[in-house]
């Protein structure tokens, strides 16, 4: 793999998947078929009992690729992208990110879709889709369900960022650790106390008993979300000089259509 490593822990029972492109794990549509790829290789498993996903280095992820994101490549990476959401939707298995650094737009997006949230103090959470012009569909969908409309909707209409301490106290994090190494050993312990000593097939049924309403209201709204990006969104002018911009390292000119 380019950009993935895939790693077992607990005997077998814990698949950690690490995002690794060398500097901001940047979820373009490589590392993104790569998820996909290993999601077949964990199904293939019966005795999986929980996916964890970090990042390599200092950061969680940057985000979904900016360059994707141009009016022609956008269908074909938000297809992919929401391909990972309909996998976790449908194996069932309990997920787990693990968040140090910049956890911003897809990125936030690919934690948010877990079951648990974990990070330590260096976390910077954020969906700022809105500045370059855009919204985010999964994490427009998601956030409301697990942190309340009032405080979804600030963060998705302003794109402003949130740090590791209000996520807990909003309920949006399980837990937060001084830093990485203790983010890693804390993590490790409660999997070994909460997750190991159940059954893996247990577990599936009960994540999708837990999410029924999660999982019927994402199924349902995601894709009119992708329609509403892709055939409405990105045919106003700026959405596309939003994206154009940034690229081109210059400020936005918006003409408000």
């Amino acid at each position: 793999m380019e950009k993935l490593q895939l790693e077992y822990s607990h005997e077998g029972a814990v698949a950690n998947i690490i995002l690794n492109d060398g500097k901001g794990n940047v979820l373009d549509n490589i590392m993104m078929l790569e998820i996909l790829d290993v999601f077949k290789e964990i199904r293939a498993n019966q005795h999986i009992k929980l996916i964890t996903f970090t990042g390599e280095g200092k950061h969680f992820s940057f985000g979904a690729s900016v360059e994707e994101h141009t009016k022609e490549l956008a269908p074909t990476m938000l297809r992919t992208f929401h391909k990972i959401f309909e996998e976790i939707v449908d194996m069932g298995i309990p997920t787990m990110a693990k968040i140090s650094g910049q956890c911003l737009g897809g990125g936030l997006e690919l934690a948010l879709i877990c079951n648990f949230m974990f990070a330590d103090k260096t976390a910077v959470l954020g969906q700022p889709e809105i500045i370059l012009g855009v919204f985010p569909p999964p994490a427009s969908i998601i956030l409301p369900i697990k942190i309340g409309n009032a405080r979804a909707e600030e963060m998705l209409i302003t794109g402003r960022n949130m740090k590791a301490e209000e996520g807990e106290r909003i309920g949006l994090l399980n837990r937060v650790f001084d830093d990485k190494e203790a983010l890693n050993a804390g993590a490790e312990e409660w999997i070994e106390k909460n997750i190991i000593p159940k059954s893996a097939s247990s577990l599936k049924f009960a994540v999708k008993a837990a999410r029924t309403t999660f999982n019927y209201i994402l199924g349902n709204k995601l894709p009119q979300l992708e329609y509403v990006y892709t055939q409405q969104l990105m045919e106003t002018h700026d959405a596309n000089e939003g994206i154009n911009s940034f690229l081109e390292k210059r400020k936005p000119v918006w003409k408000d259509c």
